[in-house]
């Protein structure tokens, strides 16, 4: 019965000891550059087919400038993902404001159950791959991407579908909520 008890208060002990000492970091808000990018060659410097076919082989996609012309383009981000946009899912304020939505998205767009965050590029000297931010007015997302001309811990990009919903964002000065991978 003592082992009981002396165990029962080393838990106790070790328990508060790590909440105090603080092993959780809470998110930490900083004020950051944001600006807009989607996949287009005004953003990315990307083109979708050569001149040489006319633009006719539309499979075929390069860099049309920087240091890598003429080299092939995957899609993918620099971390191996797919680019996307933060989606809210199934439990979101939209559910409140538009029930009626509820049903058509059950039926016809079963995949946005579950939520999903965006693609920020930042420079991972400050932000490694796999650090959350929430930006106000964006949502959620993870650094999976670094851009040429993201420099430094007071600027990220944020990926956008469209390229008119990029350029409507702009550039802004936010108060960015920054989550540390673990």
């Amino acid at each position: 019965m003592t082992n009981l008890k002396s165990y029962t208060l080393l838990f106790f002990i070790t328990l508060t000891v790590l909440s105090i000492s603080g092993c959780a970091k809470p998110p930490v808000p900083k004020i950051i550059e944001t600006t807009a990018y989607c996949g287009c060659s005004s953003c990315c410097g990307w083109e979708r087919g050569s001149w040489y076919l006319l633009k006719l082989d539309f499979w075929n996609r390069y860099v049309s400038n920087g240091p890598q012309a003429g080299s092939h383009y995957s899609g993918l981000t620099a971390s191996g993902t797919t680019p996307r946009e933060p989606e809210e899912g199934f439990f979101s304020m939209d559910s409140v404001y538009r029930p009626w939505m509820i049903p058509v998205r059950l039926i016809l767009f079963p995949w946005y159950f579950l939520p999903h965050d965006g693609t920020i590029a930042a420079d991972t000297r400050y932000y490694p791959f796999g650090t959350r931010m929430y930006v106000p007015g964006y949502g959620w997302g993870t650094v999976e991407d670094r851009g040429g001309a993201i420099k430094g811990a007071n600027r990220i990009d944020l990926y956008f579908n469209s390229h008119s919903t990029a350029r409507k964002w702009g550039r802004k000065r936010l108060r960015v909520t920054v989550e540390r991978p673990r």
